[in-house]
């Protein structure tokens, strides 16, 4: 059966049949048979391939070259994984306000294309750097900063453009698929990253500047969107502080970004991968990009069911008991010596992960009216990068106090706890029990 034709705003036929092939016409029924939403796919599923088995290497040669060229000891060592989080965040931190207003005021295609451009960059500099044994922990945390600064821009940009190419009715399934993208690229970009990597320690840099030079057409080729309504009509700073007193007066949406910034914050054991794989377990470079993609595959199992099959009732609930599955899965993988189980726990943590994820960006994106979409976006990453990014640094200082094995057991216990805390600040996330826009309820009800 032919797929559904896509309507593209003009009838290739003359006046007299419009109407009757207008009529003809059938709907999409799934974000895939957007032409728009394919090229945006594939620039995600390239660009995350691309950055996540960077990651892997540069957290892996960072840790090396402190133990190897620095002769720092576990602990010293471990912190120094801690600040490769902080130099990303700092950034972060500084931008998010502003890359917000940007993504609200202009073309979200061309400032998600520039800031891949800025990785595509980092990859390259690293695969010469790599190439000419000229890494150093400055070079190593210049660059991390780099490419923090670079998140900052794409996170709100490409966050905003799927609303405005995918109908509403469609938005549950497409972030499903978004998410399909996301941890597929988050399984094979690490486990191609330690292999790779094994194999010769500048490749996992040159395949990812291909790909991510693939990123830039596919965006490329998204057709022009419709500005945001009203956005170039107020100041900018006027509009940074609008996009925060929105976030802070929506309880619903402040309680769901901040479930994830202290979860996570608490209860990341991805910082300390490299010293599980280096030091405690003793699997390398290729044992860690098995243990960076476990959790991605676990995800990626729980998306291609959400994308049959997507949650639609007693959504609030179902995500605080995700989130305490997680920190669950963090403390089992604290004190595993087995790598087999280990990758066990990290599966599950990643699949638990992928159901609060699935969730909270379903309920946040539909929650949010477009005009103010691109800074609420820009928040809610800011969010996530704060939960990660700060989440190393939290988990390099408690390894260097702790150790490593009780940093992530300690995480793992502060996630369940955080859990049971916003169950009880936020009941309005126990009673979400669909994805149905709560504001615009409230503006029909007014």
């Amino acid at each position: 059966m032919p797929p559904p034709v896509e309507t593209t705003g003009s009838s290739p036929l003359g006046k007299r049949d419009g109407a009757c092939h207008s009529a003809r016409v059938m709907q999409p029924t799934s974000p895939l048979q957007i032409r728009d939403y394919r090229f945006f796919w594939l620039t995600r599923i390239t660009s995350v391939v691309a950055t996540s088995a960077m990651v892997v290497a540069i957290g892996y040669q960072l840790y090396d070259v402190a133990r190897s060229d620095y002769h720092m000891s576990i602990p010293q060592a471990a912190f120094q994984l801690g600040l490769l989080g902080l130099v990303q965040f700092i950034p972060l931190m500084l931008l998010t306000p502003i890359a917000g207003v940007v993504a609200d005021r202009f073309d979200r295609r061309i400032i998600g294309g520039l800031a891949i451009g800025v990785d595509m960059t980092i990859a390259l500099v690293l695969a010469f750097a790599t190439s000419a044994s000229l890494l150093s922990l400055p070079l190593l945390f210049s660059l991390a900063a780099m490419h923090g600064t670079a998140r900052v821009f794409i996170g709100p940009a490409l966050g905003s453009i799927a609303p405005n190419i995918v109908p509403v009715e469609l938005m549950p399934k497409a972030i499903a698929i978004n998410s399909i993208a996301w941890q597929a690229g988050s399984v094979a970009g690490p486990a191609a990253g330690g292999f790779l990597f094994a194999s010769y320690h500048a490749l996992p840099y040159w395949v990812a500047a291909g790909l991510l030079a693939l990123a830039c057409l596919c965006i490329a080729m998204i057709r022009k969107l419709p500005p945001p309504r009203g956005s170039r009509d107020v100041h900018p700073i006027r509009q940074i502080i609008d996009g925060f007193t929105y976030v802070w007066n929506e309880r619903f949406l402040l309680g769901c970004v901040t479930l994830d910034l202290f979860a996570v914050l608490l209860g990341g054991a991805t910082a300390l991968l490299p010293v599980f794989a280096r030091d405690i377990l003793h699997v390398g470079p290729e044992g860690l990009g098995q243990m960076r993609a476990a959790p991605a595959l676990g995800a990626a199992i729980v998306a291609l069911f959400m994308a049959w099959k997507p949650l639609a009732r007693n959504v609030g609930a179902r995500m605080l008991w995700a989130v305490a599955v997680y920190g669950a899965a963090t403390l089992g993988f604290g004190l595993s010596r087995w790598f087999l189980l280990s990758l066990l726990f990290l599966t599950l943590l990643g699949a638990a992960d992928m159901v609060s994820v699935f969730i909270r960006s379903s309920l946040v994106q539909l929650n949010t009216p477009d005009e103010v979409r691109g800074r609420v976006s820009a928040i809610s990453g800011l969010a996530v990068s704060a939960s990660n990014e700060l989440g190393e640094m939290q988990s390099g200082v408690a390894a260097a106090l702790l150790g490593a094995t009780g940093a992530v057991v300690f995480g793992g216990v502060g996630a369940i706890v955080i859990t049971v805390m916003w169950a009880w600040l936020f009941p309005e996330l126990i009673r979400a029990r669909t994805f149905a826009p709560q504001y615009r309820q409230r503006e029909t009800a007014a």
